[in-house]
């Protein structure tokens, strides 16, 4: 019985001729010198540059995004020094001014001794992975942004208004400066979806969230849906006499607004109860004490004949 054995051996023609079929660019650079010895001619179809045109790493350099040109160059030219592989991503220039998402992969090769002799890889057109990945994180983002906003009147809802509230809260332990909330309340909402349905219901909380939004004009203000017909406003380094007054603000405003509640037993328009906090925290203070502080005065104008504001 004969035995039949094979060898694929692949001279340099084949080789090259293999390298040059791939959509990958092919590159070498010497590291002595810092001079390209080979890069495949693909690179001229993606970036417009001709390959006699990459003689040394600056040329390289040169083509990448100032903004990345750095960091990438920093980076690979650490990794290399270490002998370690590595690759990275960076937008590179085309000839006609436009760039090209590139991943370049990067093996190290060295010489007998240890030292490192030169670099070969690969180039990579990523930009359609980048352009996805742009679009997900821009995804990512937007439904984070809703994950934080209240559906219906477009204000924060109360999972953000509880990030804030800590943030703002321990701000105000560190620096002692005061923080004052305001705690809102529509007088006889229930009566007043009795009298004129829900869809109107859905309009008037719409109303009352756009006119608190303008009352609490400053940077730092934070406005917040805090459940149902209830509205919270979140003054940051606001003493109580300041914090009074963007209460009074808001009452004005919602009454100026003219929303008529034949319904209500307190005015034939809209009117809201208000619960007023202030304090300088200090560290260890427990933000609870201060949040529920501001819903029992909410409730104590509320007892108090409504339409009023309650801040002690």
């Amino acid at each position: 019985m004969t035995s039949i054995s094979s060898k694929w051996e692949l001279d340099g023609d084949t080789y090259k001729t293999l390298l040059e079929s791939t959509r990958a660019i092919p590159w070498k650079i010497h590291w002595d010198s810092m001079q390209f010895a080979y890069i495949g001619p693909q690179i001229e179809e993606l970036l417009g540059w001709a390959p006699d045109s990459w003689k040394t790493v600056q040329d390289w350099a040169d083509r990448i995004h100032a903004e990345d040109r750095d960091w990438a160059v920093n980076f690979c030219v650490a990794q290399s020094k270490a002998g370690v592989d590595h690759e990275a991503d960076y937008r590179a220039l085309k000839k006609n001014g436009d760039y090209v998402w590139i991943r370049d992969v990067v093996h190290v090769v060295r010489k007998d001794n240890g030292e490192v002799d030169s670099l070969v890889g690969f180039m990579f057109d990523i930009s359609e992975r980048k352009r996805t990945e742009e679009q997900l994180a821009a995804l990512r983002r937007e439904l984070e942004e809703l994950s934080f906003k209240d559906g219906l009147t477009g204000i924060a809802n109360r999972r953000r208004f509880d990030s804030v509230m800590e943030t703002e809260w321990q701000n105000a332990c560190r620096t002692k400066q005061s923080i004052s909330m305001l705690m809102l309340d529509i007088d006889c909402f229930k009566q007043y979806n009795d009298r004129y349905g829900h869809l109107e219901g859905d309009q008037c909380l719409k109303r009352v969230a756009r006119l608190l939004s303008l009352a609490a004009a400053r940077s730092r203000d934070f406005v917040a849906r805090f459940g149902g017909e209830e509205f919270i406003l979140l003054l940051p380094d606001t003493n109580e006499s300041g914090a009074y007054k963007i209460a009074s603000r808001c009452r004005d405003l919602i009454a100026g607004e003219h929303i008529p509640h034949e319904a209500s037993d307190v005015s034939k328009y809209l009117t809201v109860s208000i619960g007023l906090c202030t304090a300088t925290p200090e560290c260890g203070d427990e933000v609870r004490g201060f949040i529920e502080l501001g819903d029992k005065r909410m409730y104590q104008a509320k007892q108090r004949g409504r339409n009023t504001i309650v801040s002690e």
